[in-house]
């Protein structure tokens, strides 16, 4: 798939998944997350965020099989190229890359289960799921976990309503950021 980038030739899933992706990392770079709902400004925290918007992709895709099963083995594949990528850069040994982007892909793809069950299951489940892996490196705050649960329902909603290729035209997938605020409160 980079190969294909680099020499012109990329399909035209890979095309929009790199479209997509770049919007994934995009809105998981809002600064609101990590300065005003807690997420970990750290290599899990942005991990946990790319993660949580890729879910949401995927989980928007599963609605257009088998049209949307390609694009989203292709978004999967270039979200771990990625992450094998900045392993590299940051300076991990080539023998341990691929075991931690094995242990990525595994802990993926549990995060994957966890949100699916959130967004169909009893309202606590997601927030549960929210607490064990965007923040499960610190004791967030309730506020935070029930802004983020919110947040992704209503990412989830937005994404529901978008056609297909509307979500693969290249304008943003994502329907803003969450306000900084809960219940009228600020945080």
């Amino acid at each position: 798939m980079l190969l294909g980038r680099l020499l012109g030739r990329e399909s035209p899933e890979e095309s929009r998944s790199y479209a997509l992706y770049r919007q994934i990392v995009e809105q998981a770079r809002q600064p609101v997350f990590y300065r005003d709902l807690g997420v970990p400004d750290n290599l899990d925290g942005r991990f946990e965020l790319i993660a949580l918007h890729a879910f949401l992709i995927l989980h928007r895709l599963k609605q257009d099989h088998p049209q949307g099963a390609e694009l989203s083995q292709s978004l999967h594949d270039l979200f771990f190229a990625d992450m094998d990528q900045s392993l590299r850069e940051m300076g991990a040994g080539d023998i341990g890359v691929g075991k931690r982007i094995k242990r990525m892909v595994q802990g993926f793809h549990g995060r994957v289960r966890a949100y699916d069950d959130g967004l169909g299951g009893d309202s606590g489940q997601l927030e549960d799921a929210l607490r064990r892996n965007l923040y499960g490196t610190v004791g967030a705050r309730e506020p935070w976990i029930e802004k983020m649960a919110g947040y992704t329902r209503a990412q989830s909603h937005a994404l529901e309503r978008m056609g297909f290729v509307e979500l693969v035209d290249g304008k943003s997938a994502f329907a803003g950021t969450p306000l900084p605020t809960v219940a009228g409160e600020p945080l």
